[in-house]
């Protein structure tokens, strides 16, 4: 604990740039969001490689049961936070665009050797969704904005307390481990793929706390990189023989192929 007794949390992060990302992310943090909406960073040892950080109310929003009226007020929440967080980027420096567009080409040849492994699994419409992942996503991914990225915008690194003492708002944002310049909808791609085709309501909450609806070119790229995830773990599950990695991503590409809108 810190002096005073304070609780606090302490994290080993696993390598030099998970380290260097996440103190980055909390001096982000602090500056663009207020107190109740991220932790705060105590301390920090670059050669342990450990961060002290404050605790913040709430519980984990994965797995977390909620009324569908108030799982889309906390996605209407989330939206606004990263709003707010995507507002405050600083412009991307060369190396950081360099490595967008190498992350980008990376995705799709992963797909095209996904797709060779995975081929005979896939339905018709799949693999044209697969192919269109190796032909479409750089060129369309260079055309969209940068901005600096939480990285792991998922409901497992959501914080929601329904009784907050700080005026009423629920919402909290943790771990930037993984904050780093990209493209937008990077942020959306587990969401996409986990709660927003069979729940589109909770895409709408979503997208109104963010201020404003995808381009065509914003969805288009978000339904590729979606598919890529789901290849990819398709691909996992049966190198692995694992059942739930293949059922995850069925799920995830029959979704992309056949119900997404």
């Amino acid at each position: 604990m810190p002096a005073g007794g304070t609780a606090a949390f302490v994290k080993l992060s696993p390598s030099v740039t998970d380290y260097e990302r996440e103190v980055t992310g909390y001096a982000y943090a602090a500056r663009v969001l207020a107190p109740h909406e991220a932790p705060r960073l105590l301390a920090a040892d670059p050669g342990l490689q450990a961060i002290m950080s404050s605790p913040l109310p709430g519980r984990v929003v994965r797995g977390l049961p909620l009324a569908p009226a108030v799982e889309r007020h906390v996605h209407h929440l989330a939206g606004n936070v990263l709003r707010r967080w995507h507002d405050h980027s600083d412009p991307a420096p060369p190396q950081d665009r360099e490595a967008i567009r190498a992350s980008m080409k990376a995705q799709a040849s992963e797909a095209a050797a996904c797709l060779e492994s995975t081929g005979a699994h896939l339905d018709t419409a799949q693999r044209s969704l697969v192919r269109a992942v190796c032909g479409e996503l750089p060129e369309l991914a260079e055309g969209l904005a940068v901005v600096y990225r939480h990285g792991d915008y998922s409901t497992r690194n959501w914080l929601w307390d329904p009784q907050p003492d700080h005026g009423g708002h629920g919402h909290g944002l943790i771990d930037f481990a993984m904050s780093q310049h990209g493209i937008a909808v990077e942020e959306f791609v587990w969401l996409c793929g986990a709660l927003w085709v069979p729940r589109p309501d909770l895409k709408a909450a979503y997208l109104a706390g963010y201020g404003r609806a995808l381009s065509a070119t914003e969805e288009r790229v978000l339904r590729l990189l979606t598919t890529r995830l789901g290849v990819s773990y398709l691909h996992s599950g049966l190198a692995k023989h694992r059942p739930d990695l293949v059922e995850r991503g069925k799920l995830i590409l029959t979704r992309m192929a056949h119900e997404y809108q």
